[in-house]
């Protein structure tokens, strides 16, 4: 009887134990699914230092889904048709490596004015520290004044592959591919 008693005990402690370590398991995975959910809905950012040398307002993305944000005029210059010119803009950052910010054009100031970023997009390499400055071109008939504060372009950060990444091997010929040479128009208009 003793020894039943003491299997009974045994079995009671045994059982207690896989009773513990379901209630267990049960928290085990509750813990996974919000881990998983937190992985999911994690968003990294890249942190980008700048220094703001105008009186215009510090760059921000006006949504969270936007690519760029805009880059305002740091004074006042009039662009006479068909010419170019460079803005400053008071901004200097601080790229991290493996980044650059690519300056591109405004589509409404494009559309509206006929100001373009001339070299769309601009390249701002990691290394530089400088003034951001804008070269922007006057596609229009009419002589357009750019206002201290006017957004004139805008400015993404974009992941590259810096030149330690990259190596550049001489061949004397390039492998065929389906496209080839096929360049300009040879998809269809």
């Amino acid at each position: 009887m003793i020894k039943d008693i003491k299997n009974f005990t045994s079995t009671m402690a045994v059982l207690k134990d896989l009773m513990e370590m379901s209630s267990n398991q049960e928290k085990m995975q509750e813990t996974m699914s919000m881990l998983e959910q937190q992985i999911k809905d994690y968003k990294p950012k890249v942190g980008i230092s700048f220094v703001n040398k105008s009186d215009n307002p510090d760059p921000f993305y006006n949504y969270g889904s936007d690519s760029g944000f805009d880059l305002l005029s740091n004074s006042e210059v009039t662009i006479p048709s068909k010419s170019r010119t460079v803005v400053p803009t008071g901004l200097y950052f601080d790229i991290p490596y493996g980044y650059e910010i690519q300056v591109r054009s405004k589509s409404g100031l494009a559309l509206n004015k006929g100001i373009s970023v001339l070299n769309s997009p601009g390249t701002v390499d990691s290394g530089y520290n400088g003034e951001i400055r804008v070269i922007l071109m006057n596609n229009s008939t009419m002589d357009i004044t750019i206002h201290k504060g006017m957004k004139v372009a805008q400015a993404v950060l974009a992941p590259v592959l810096n030149g330690d990444s990259v190596n550049l091997n001489k061949v004397n010929e390039i492998n065929e591919k389906d496209r080839n040479a096929n360049g300009f128009g040879s998809t269809g208009v």
